[in-house]
């Protein structure tokens, strides 16, 4: 029975011999086959080779000179290709025919944070109980423990960073410089997918080099923003509404997910411009306005 611990794994092997698809390949004193499909460069009887170890879509433990950046040793960005709601999402990892599943075990509870094709998860491999092959997403603490500290003059800088983790408490990302940011549900609008990339405002540079990240837009473009969604509400809803400036915060956030202060701010622009007007504990569409 051949050694399933290396898969996953990029070994040396020796070209031994040529066969109808292929090749045998020999590691560790056992043989490999390296189908034609996976021969990169023209090799030679004898030669040795860095190879990945992998399974074919047969269960079989095969050899590819496809050397993909995510290993059992290594993380890597992976592309989601399919979304299977049972079992969670496959990720291709730079295999010709072989994509790697991401189980459900490992993907939030909530499916709508799940990632979506087109989305990149930072994972390496793992073997299951019964010898599979799995990929499984980085952990908080392997990010910390190779951690990319944040300059404090990257304080205001926008970013582009992928969602790495994905809580109630909010999501964790990774830079494109590498830097480890989070995003706390106050500064955003919508919780983003596992998988996602977003654009992100540096709003903290913490001592340990993390960084607080803002989805929102910045307080002037904001208030705009906020204004247009209130008085777009008020037009889907005959012009009323029931929450006004002295509102209780939650209720705004349920409505609108944004905080009492901004929501004050964006019915303070849509009443200078005469556009609304406050009566009887309700908001309404000022339809006098001149």
């Amino acid at each position: 029975m051949k050694d399933v611990n290396i898969l996953g794994t990029i070994q040396q092997a020796k070209i031994k011999k040529k066969i109808t698809e292929g090749f045998i390949v020999q590691i560790q004193n056992e043989e490999f086959v390296l189908l034609d499909e996976d021969v990169t460069e023209e090799i030679e009887l004898d030669e040795s080779k860095d190879m990945f170890i992998y399974e074919n879509k047969k269960g079989q433990a095969s050899a590819t000179m496809e050397l993909p950046e995510v290993t059992k040793d290594t993380y890597g960005w992976a592309d989601v290709v399919e979304v299977v709601p049972n079992m969670g999402v496959f990720v291709d990892i730079g295999l010709n025919n072989k994509d790697i599943l991401v189980s459900s075990d490992h993907l939030p509870l909530l499916k709508s944070v799940w990632p979506k094709e087109g989305d990149h998860l930072f994972v390496s491999l793992e073997l299951d109980k019964k010898g599979r092959l799995l990929a499984e997403p980085i952990s908080e603490q392997e990010v910390m423990d190779d951690l990319e500290p944040a300059p404090k003059e990257a304080l205001g800088q926008e970013v582009t960073a992928r969602v790495y983790r994905a809580t109630k408490a909010g999501s964790t990302v990774l830079t494109g410089e590498g830097y480890r940011g989070f995003v706390h549900p106050s500064e955003r609008k919508a919780e983003p997918r596992l998988g996602e990339t977003i654009t992100a405002r540096i709003i903290d540079v913490k001592d340990d080099g993390t960084i607080n990240l803002s989805l929102r837009p910045l307080k002037q473009e904001g208030m705009k923003e906020d204004a247009e969604m209130i008085y777009e509400y008020l037009q889907e809803n005959d012009g009323v509404m029931f929450l006004h400036d002295k509102s209780d915060p939650e209720d705004i956030r349920k409505t609108f997910k944004i905080s009492k202060a901004a929501f004050k701010r964006a019915l303070g622009q849509l009443m200078k411009e005469r556009k609304i007007i406050q009566e009887n504990g309700k908001t309404v569409i000022n339809h006098n306005r001149t």
